[in-house]
């Protein structure tokens, strides 16, 4: 059933690299050189040129001298690590959406979150070697391909766990793009930290709700608190930024690796078979072809009546074409349908939207004929997309 080009922001230079994320410091060599001039300790680390004063040899012991040693790089690293968090794109807004220049990719595909996101995995899946632009909200990734600034979008549409996105259908109503392609994304959550941090050492985890709620059993083990976020990324972002030792993230292996944290925990959602289904959005709708499996998917109304939605239920099945998905949405603008109900007064009932995908593409006649029979008893009809279905893990 239906559910119901920008200059990128993704800089292709590649993060400088960094000790974050990789445990400790290995330090091949360390060890204090004494001024006997000043009687001054000076901490001697490899990979560091500078030589900091620490204090007296009568006045500390060698243990302390070593300590404020490593705490003075671990500010370096510190420092270094939010200098790198500068070179990610900042995601477009429907407020803003201030041009930058793009690093030359023939596509460009918008998608809402930040890098390491798992939509963002989802465009790379569909189009390897575009450049994604993050958005920091659904609706921007539409108005981004409305206004030309980029060439498609890819948004989620649900889920096999927390179900439907019920945000995206309306948008999908709302504005007038089309589908052009499908994708089916396998999530794997993992518990990211700080490098040196353990997950018994965590009081909290944030993320996504439905990440949360995907991860439900292991995070009850855990006995941590649990905040919702925008995304799971995101989550990521801010452990790393603010460098929270008391927080876990539940996100993507690969924000783990673009934000500096180390994965504590792998797959830790309930259900191992976990995915993701998005959309691929585009401002023209491309040719239905009978060449290899095709989904359908449609948006329609119906007027109240006993048996109206079993006739438009059966006009699919007279031409035996398969049904994927089915959601009803109620009407914002009319939500309710106001009937007289004889001596009991006046009721009022909902008016609803009803979203359809169904295994078929428009160029076969069957499908021709099953929405022409439609429109005999459907008050609004309009297709959405006819695409290739994705039939690849």
């Amino acid at each position: 059933m239906a559910l119901k080009g920008f200059p990128s922001w993704v800089c292709s230079v590649p993060l400088p690299p960094h000790n974050l994320g990789k445990g400790d410091f290995n330090f091949k060599r360390s060890g204090f050189a004494l001024d006997l001039k000043t009687k001054k300790v000076y901490s001697v680390l490899e990979g560091y040129s500078t030589q900091t004063a620490i204090t007296s040899v009568e006045d500390e012991n060698p243990s302390v001298r070593l300590k404020r040693a490593v705490d003075q790089v671990d500010a370096k690293e510190e420092r270094k690590f939010h200098k790198d968090l500068n070179f990610l794109p900042r995601p477009l807004s429907v407020t803003d959406f201030s041009a930058s220049p793009t690093n030359g990719s023939n596509m460009r595909v918008a998608y809402q979150g930040v890098p390491g996101a798992y939509s963002e995995a989802a465009a790379l899946k569909a189009y390897p070697g575009c450049e994604a632009v993050p958005c920091d909200q659904f609706e921007a990734a539409f108005k981004a391909v409305e206004l030309w600034l980029v060439d498609k979008a890819i948004l989620p549409i649900e889920n096999s766990f927390g179900g439907s996105i019920h945000r995206n259908y309306d948008l999908l109503l709302r504005h007038r793009l089309h589908i052009v392609g499908e994708v089916q994304l396998a999530v794997n959550h993992c518990l990211l930290g700080l490098p040196g941090i353990r997950k018994e050492d965590l009081k909290r985890v944030i993320s996504h709700p439905q990440a949360l709620a995907q991860c439900e059993i292991t995070l009850s083990k855990l006995g941590v608190v649990r905040e919702s976020v925008d995304d799971t990324a995101g989550a990521a972002q801010h452990v790393a930024s603010h460098q929270l030792r008391d927080t876990g993230a539940v996100a993507s292996a690969r924000a783990a690796e673009i934000y500096g944290l180390n994965i504590l925990a792998e797959r830790i959602q309930d259900d191992c078979d976990n995915i993701t289904r998005f959309l691929i959005l585009a401002r023209e709708p491309i040719l239905a072809k009978t060449d290899r499996p095709f989904k359908t998917s449609i948006v329609f109304t119906l007027e109240e009546g006993p048996g109206v939605l079993f006739k438009a239920l059966a006009v699919f099945a007279l031409r035996d074409i398969n049904l994927t998905k089915i959601e009803s949405r109620p009407q914002k603008k009319r939500p309710f349908r106001v009937v007289d109900d004889s001596n009991n007064g006046t009721a009022k009932y909902f008016d609803y939207l009803f979203y359809i995908d169904f295994e078929a593409s428009m160029a076969e006649r069957r499908s021709q004929s099953a929405l022409g029979h439609l429109q005999e008893f459907a008050t609004f009809l309009r297709v959405l997309g006819s695409y290739p279905m994705d039939t690849m893990s």
